[in-house]
């Protein structure tokens, strides 16, 4: 073995895997410093802010396998002590700026700014979009409002496909950002006209289909979180809002713990619990993707001893009345902002929550005394990330896990209100 370095070395690392996976992956361990992901090698490197960390992390994965969106990564130490520079020959990142590079690979059908456009404004708002051709092919630059927005789609998007099977996506920082401003008009090719609403991601078929600009937004960032397709079972293009949830434990269920289960996967328009049906009740996404998203990975999910049965209602929305329980403008909604970031992280239910939104001074004890009444606590892990508390805690069950979910995000605590999604982990 290589001598122990704060620098991690991971292997295998393909273009569905995203920097924040690896952040995933790591964050149990410590706090991460730096990440560089050479994506012509397929590998990244990874610097903890102590060695001990980077030895920790190194000799877990050890005895257990670790995989990301099914597919196994390998890590070691690197012969780097420190990530201070990156050996041209490895390929060193470019620094983060609100302008990405985009070069289009394998493009079978035109790209327009149109479509460019649509494809890059779930991650924030798009100033100015710049298409021109060069010895490396068909390019574009991406000019972001602010530099997380830029940081962000990056992230999401970097090796996606906008078709299904062709034009694959290379991103990369804009080494021209000592002049940030682009011109204000387009350069080179001009528009192609015929492709302007053209379906992203996962499109079935010989060509692309037309749909209109928000639904395609939203399908855009739902399919790049799965790796540029939709999941198995995921179609895209269902319409229907409103799902009908059965079998549900009438003693223990309420509007709210509905909704903090049901947000995982999409904002929420409202909720009702059928009182001459008390174990059933509808929930109201915010649109046809989300619904399909909480029917697909919910189906036959334990709750308060349960098995749920969630399908889609006869009913297309649900009607306002004294038994309805109002979230459309509710700020717990959590797609308001960085869908695309939530959407990479909806998954069925695990038995590893993550909580965010925590007191800086908070500890692992505190967090099980929290938690500790919904289940058997396996493992509990608190550590920062970007100068923020976080947490994993580990049920014994997965029905432990959702039921602590349920029943703890959102609640106050020290003057911060706790969110909680599952984590894709496998183990802490």
């Amino acid at each position: 073995m290589a001598e122990p370095s704060k620098v991690i070395h991971v292997r295998n690392v393909g273009h569905e895997i995203s920097e924040n996976d690896l952040l995933q992956l790591f964050q149990p361990f410590g706090v991460i410093t730096k990440l560089v992901m050479l994506r012509a090698k397929n590998q990244a490197l990874l610097q903890m802010q102590e060695i001990p960390a980077a030895v920790s992390a190194i000799q877990f994965y050890e005895n257990a396998q670790p995989s990301i969106r099914g597919r196994n990564v390998y890590v070691q130490f690197s012969s780097h002590q420190e990530l201070t520079t990156v050996d041209q020959n490895q390929g060193r990142e470019d620094e983060p700026n609100r302008i990405l590079l985009v070069t289009v690979h394998q493009m079978l059908y035109p790209i327009t700014v149109d479509v460019l456009q649509q494809v890059f404004s779930p991650h924030g708002y798009v100033e100015k979009v710049v298409t021109f051709q060069k010895s490396a092919g068909f390019q574009a630059l991406i000019q972001y409002e602010t530099r997380q927005s830029a940081i962000t789609a990056r992230t999401a998007l970097q090796g996606r496909n906008i078709y299904d099977g062709c034009c694959q996506l290379d991103i990369q920082f804009s080494k021209d950002f000592t002049n940030p401003n682009l011109p204000t008009e387009q350069k080179g090719r001009p528009s192609q006209s015929g492709y302007g609403d053209a379906g992203m991601y996962g499109v079935q078929g010989s060509g692309p289909r037309s749909a209109g600009f928000s639904q395609m937004g939203n399908a855009a960032a739902v399919a790049a979180a799965f790796g540029g397709d939709f999941p198995p079972g995921i179609t895209g293009t269902n319409e229907r809002c409103t799902i009908l949830v059965t079998n549900l434990n009438p003693d223990r269920i309420d509007e709210d713990k509905l909704f903090n289960l049901f947000s995982i996967y999409g904002n929420i328009v409202r909720v009702k619990i059928l009182r001459n049906k008390p174990d059933h009740a509808l929930v109201q996404m915010g649109d046809g993707f989300q619904a399909e998203l909480a029917v697909y990975f919910l189906k036959g999910s334990m709750l308060f001893g349960k098995r749920m049965e969630v399908n889609f209602s006869k009913h297309p929305n649900i009607t306002q009345g004294a038994d309805t329980h109002e979230y459309i403008s509710s700020n717990l909604n959590r797609f308001n902002r960085n869908a695309a970031k939530n959407y990479r992280y909806c998954c069925s239910p695990t038995r590893i929550i993550h909580l965010s939104s925590l007191p800086q001074d908070i500890n692992e004890e505190e967090i099980a005394n929290l938690l500790q009444e919904h289940g058997i606590i396996v493992n509990c892990k608190v550590f920062e990330m970007n100068g923020k508390k976080q947490a994993l805690v580990q049920f014994e069950s997965e029905e432990e896990a959702t039921e602590a979910l349920v029943c703890k995000h959102a609640t106050p605590l020290s003057g911060s209100v706790v969110r909680i999604s599952f984590s894709q982990l496998q183990n802490i």
